[in-house]
């Protein structure tokens, strides 16, 4: 099995679509569009898992095609990172900014 990125999808792309389109090529064992948790909108990218035979197929085919009006990215999903590299956080109250640390710290009257 190959897992394909399907990327720049309209919010309106279904899986059932994708799951057509992607079985011209062969069997497609799972399609799954990721969505935000807070909303459960598309959040405009999936991953189609399919048979060897027929993703590279699928892969030169689709990629830089239209789909709703979008022209898609398709390319093989690369594994997925368990641990980010750690490094400062920006943004917040403060935090890393080199300064005096947000809030007025270190102000003298």
């Amino acid at each position: 099995m190959k897992n394909i990125y399907v990327g720049n999808l309209s919010f309106k792309t279904t899986q059932d679509e994708l799951r057509d389109i992607f079985a011209q090529f062969g069997d497609v064992s799972s399609v799954n569009i990721i969505t935000d948790r807070m909303t459960g909108q598309s959040k405009g990218f999936a991953f189609v898992e399919m048979e060897d035979a027929g993703a590279q197929s699928a892969i030169d085919k689709l990629n830089q095609t239209d789909l709703g009006g979008r022209t898609i990215t398709v390319n093989e999903a690369r594994p997925r990172e368990e641990n980010r590299p750690s490094g400062p956080r920006r943004g917040g109250f403060g935090g890393d900014r080199g300064d005096r640390g947000g809030f007025g710290g270190g102000r003298r009257f």
